[in-house]
């Protein structure tokens, strides 16, 4: 399994955080962008990044997509075949299990606003 990354400036620092904690895990990550902070990029431009990949092999392949809000960004994600993105931006973390179990969930979206203060 590879776990695919990718944000807008919104989501950049958290994204950085969960190299981290992923490395620490010893997960397998792609960082698809952004590569640095930047005001001026737009989250669709990383996310169908990690959409398109996560879609190559929708069994195998998972993805964490960061932006203000997450809605975006899922909207984004799931306009790719065999993609189905969750929201999260706080409250229970059993809705993220739930997704994962029920709803075959594979790609995750954090909104960052809500969770990286």
């Amino acid at each position: 399994m590879k776990i695919y990354l990718g944000s807008d400036h919104r989501g950049f620092k958290l994204k950085e955080k969960i190299k981290k904690w992923l490395e620490n895990w010893g997960y397998q990550y792609k960082d698809m962008g952004a590569f640095k902070l930047d005001p001026k990029d737009d989250y669709p431009d990383f996310v169908s990044k990690v959409a398109k990949k996560v879609s190559e092999n929708p069994k195998n392949n998972k993805g964490i997509v960061l932006g203000a809000s997450g809605q975006g960004e899922a909207i984004v994600a799931n306009k790719y075949m065999g993609v189905r993105a969750a929201v999260f931006y706080g409250g229970p973390e059993k809705i993220i299990k739930l997704a994962r179990k029920h709803n075959d969930s594979n790609v995750l979206s954090l909104g960052a606003v809500f969770l990286d203060e």
